[in-house]
């Protein structure tokens, strides 16, 4: 019997709530639980951090305005329970980082600047809040270096016409549109169906959002109540450097799947198959 992406979920956390009781969890299944309104210092790779394994790295960009949190948006919540999640769900080996005073090991993800050397340890980034980017020269200079050397960016948690417009002039004084063009990824492109079958982009709002309106979909900063959209960039071996996900926030689905039951099984598994597949395939091509 072949269990969807929501069974596994369901089944996963039941046992991850049977195990917490029995005070017998495993590191791989220690799901992120904190609460809105705390953002800890980054965390910044140290010399152990890439050794082979799978590190989730979001980047840290300069913005010149505010919608979310910039940069840091979800973080660490949704980095954390990726990693967690991403160990439970394939065979990718998630780098972890050993607990001290008796504490449970936790993944390593770390935050990389645009600018940094450890950018080029990443095969794959995640931004977020893109819509609020204005690259500095330098970002701009390594950014691209990044991308066409083999780099992947993954952009969420971007919402309304101004955002869209905002990174997409932003990406492009990073990758000039005349040599490489943003296009649309159709339903039917590979990214889709890497391990799970995605039907459709699935939208979703932050749990703020959704609370504050009963259910909606849309994220507040949608004022056109557009749909959500993937599209990408390519290099010109057709090899995506950059995926965009726009008017939907796929790492809360990540990040506040142990704070509402009913924002998890609403969210989280969709979340998680789009987030998943996306990954496998910037590491597969």
């Amino acid at each position: 019997m072949r269990l969807s992406l929501r069974q596994v979920l369901r089944i996963t956390t039941g046992l991850i709530v049977l195990a917490a009781i029995g005070a017998a969890a495993v590191y791989a299944q220690q799901i992120w639980r904190g609460g809105y309104g705390y953002t800890p210092p980054p965390r910044f790779p140290t010399a152990n951090s890439f050794a082979g394994s799978f590190n989730f790295c979001r980047a840290m960009f300069s913005s010149n305005r505010r919608e979310k949190r910039g940069w840091d948006t979800d973080y660490p919540g949704a980095d954390l329970n990726f990693s967690t999640r991403l160990s439970e769900l394939t065979k990718a080996d998630v780098r972890m980082e050993h607990g001290t005073g008796g504490e449970d090991d936790s993944p390593d993800a770390v935050v990389v600047r645009l600018t940094d050397d450890a950018l080029f340890q990443c095969p794959y980034i995640v931004m977020e809040d893109a819509g609020t980017a204005y690259f500095t020269p330098p970002e701009i200079s390594r950014f691209r270096a990044y991308l066409l050397k083999g780099g992947f960016a993954f952009v969420s948690d971007y919402h309304g016409q101004l955002a869209k417009e905002q990174f997409d002039e932003e990406i492009g004084r990073v990758l000039p549109p005349g040599q490489y063009p943003i296009v649309e990824l159709p339903i039917s492109h590979a990214i889709f169906r890497t391990l799970f079958e995605v039907k459709k982009v699935p939208q979703m709002a932050s749990i703020q959002s959704w609370r504050r309106s009963r259910g909606d979909n849309i994220e507040r900063w949608n004022f056109e109540r557009a749909p959500a959209t993937a599209r990408g960039i390519a290099d010109e071996k057709g090899r995506l450097m950059v995926v965009m996900y726009h008017n939907t926030d796929l790492p809360d689905g990540w990040e506040r799947e142990a704070e509402d039951p009913d924002y998890f099984f609403h969210y989280s598994p969709d979340a998680y198959a789009v987030g998943i597949n996306t990954v496998l395939y910037a590491m597969s091509h």
